[in-house]
């Protein structure tokens, strides 16, 4: 449940930009006539208009995700209230200005801040964030806290960059697809392959006594 509610407004960005993109004369008068005062000179072109609507959704639904989450009563993650901020400031200068540039910047400053917490925790503090995180879960030796640490900032480095890469070299289309398929997917990729590493070191929890005690006390005679 939480994962979906942690991808909702990627996906709802999504689903937006494709269903406007089919109609962008409709999509541009239904945002000029009841968003225009969100919109510099208030009139909303049919080739802006999609990724204006989709940005406009995205915001409504990362405030909506953090209203319910403080309504239940739920600690709202400190990264959660960063991609809020950053949604705001360049999500609003997206609609206000027509350009679609701001908001494709937002991922990847996303992922560099978290790089840089990670970073910073790490090689400033001398503590790994990861482990901070995910200490209770799992004893590991601090190398390899500080390899899985080195591993996270060079992803989310390289998600930043491959952001922009797509952003500037292909179309707005292929952005919003990479935005959803492209970004998770490569981050369940990166995931799994921790697990795969940290398998190593998880230790065996089916103790020996409980073995042998399910066998007769006789010995089987």
């Amino acid at each position: 449940m939480k994962l979906l509610l942690d991808f909702l407004p990627i996906l709802l960005f999504f689903v937006t930009f494709k269903v406007t993109e089919g109609r962008p004369d409709e999509a541009a008068a239904f945002a000029s006539e009841h968003l225009g005062l969100l919109v510099s000179g208030g009139v909303v072109g049919p080739k802006e208009a999609p990724v204006l609507l989709a940005t406009l959704v995205v915001i409504a639904a990362t405030l909506a995700q953090i209203g319910w989450m403080l309504l239940r009563g739920k600690r709202v993650d400190l990264m959660l209230w960063v991609s809020l901020g950053l949604v705001v400031v360049l999500g609003g200068a997206t609609v206000w200005f027509h350009s679609e540039t701001f908001i494709k910047w937002k991922p990847s400053v996303l992922y560099w801040v978290m790089g840089g917490a990670f970073a910073v925790s790490q090689w400033v503090f001398g503590r790994s964030l990861l482990q901070v995180l995910m200490g209770a879960q799992l004893e590991l030796p601090a190398a390899v806290w500080r390899r899985l640490t080195l591993a996270w900032v060079a992803f989310f480095g390289g998600m930043g960059a491959l952001n922009l890469f797509v952003a500037y070299r292909f179309s707005t289309d292929a952005w919003v697809n990479f935005k959803l398929f492209g970004g998770i997917g490569l981050l369940l990729l990166f995931t799994l392959a921790q697990g795969l590493y940290l398998s190593r070191y998880l230790k065996d929890e089916s103790p020996a006594a409980g073995r042998v005690a399910d066998e007769p006390a006789d010995g089987g005679r």
